[in-house]
């Protein structure tokens, strides 16, 4: 009833201006609602997708899931200590060439995955799988340059291994002359481009790349046997060995050249493998100095059981580092 009379009472409050104006009628205030509501909705829909009421991707309109969701949130790589299988590449080192006998390989004794000492695989795997030698695999071959690194790769590859292991770089150094040496813009080529292969191959492997022995420190120590010199005239590194007893100016600088392109490898081999997480290089090799003890008995440049011993520790202390 009040409500009534306020209308009522509305019209002769009104000024003469508001008289003039006609009151809608019951179909015209109906339009007007309908227009009123089309220019809402209107309005509501530019504001939403300007981001005023929140955008598709607003956590607030899908739960605590989607928030979770952001840019760029991935799993940490996480290097693993244990690996569970191991598959080695690389030269005659990694063969045990010289070893166990005269010019032939023997790779039970591989710092890597040999049988007959306390190997990478020995140390890493459990004891029953390293004794049946099931998940430890030998690729390296004699005289191999860093250009058979490809075809390695392949190899290990369809074993799928945990661990790779690469000692490589030796031969690239080691040719008749200094001239004959792997240039080192060809060393990083080919090295990248075997890395990168092995990535896209293996994209979960970790690989454990060791820098190349210091070639000057194995002559100088080798050269203090009188039957080692003998040996090396066969054709052992000519291009470090050859002339063992000469000190002249010429001889030393073509040494040198060799320590200095060994040095210029473990850089190409460093900053590669850097650029990759699952990827660790191990400078301790060059830098150790081996004794008589640890060089072949036959031909006093290679390593011997306990020269490869001492680098099966090396790369055991750095792969099972709990930082890079």
């Amino acid at each position: 009833m009040r409500a009534s009379a306020a209308r009522r009472k509305r019209p002769a409050a009104a000024s003469s201006t508001t008289r003039a104006v006609a009151r809608p009628t019951p179909r015209t205030a109906s339009r007007m609602a309908g227009r009123t509501g089309a220019v809402l909705f209107t309005a509501a829909a530019v504001l939403s997708s300007a981001g005023c009421f929140g955008s598709s991707d607003d956590p607030s309109r899908h739960g605590p899931d989607r928030a979770e969701k952001t840019p760029g949130a991935k799993r940490a790589i996480v290097w693993n200590t244990r690996p569970s299988s191991i598959a080695s590449l690389g030269d005659s080192i990694t063969r045990g060439f010289d070893a166990c006998s005269v010019l032939s390989d023997c790779p039970e004794v591989s710092w890597s995955t040999g049988t007959d000492v306390q190997s990478l695989a020995q140390r890493l795997l459990p004891a029953a799988t390293a004794r049946a030698g099931t998940h430890a695999w030998n690729f390296a071959k004699t005289g191999a340059v860093v250009a058979d690194l490809p075809g390695q790769i392949e190899a290990a590859a369809a074993h799928k291994p945990k661990l790779i292991t690469v000692m490589i770089g030796a031969n690239d150094a080691c040719r008749d002359s200094v001239e004959d040496m792997t240039s080192v813009e060809q060393f990083r080529t080919t090295f990248t481009s075997a890395l990168t292969r092995l990535r896209r191959d293996l994209p979960k492997t970790q690989v454990y790349v060791a820098s190349v022995p210091d070639l000057k420190r194995l002559w100088s120590e080798g050269r203090k046997n009188i039957f080692g010199r003998q040996i090396w005239k066969l054709g052992i590194c000519p291009s470090m060995l050859k002339d063992s007893d000469a000190l002249d100016a010429a001889a030393n600088a073509r040494r040198q050249q060799v320590a200095d392109r060994v040095t210029e490898y473990n850089k190409v081999l460093k900053d590669t493998c850097g650029r990759d997480v699952l990827c660790r290089f191990d400078p301790a090799v060059h830098e150790y100095r081996f004794t008589s003890a640890e060089l072949s008995k036959w031909d006093w440049f290679h390593p011997s059981k306990a020269g490869q011993q001492q680098l099966a520790d090396m790369a055991y202390r750095r792969i099972t580092a709990s930082t890079s």
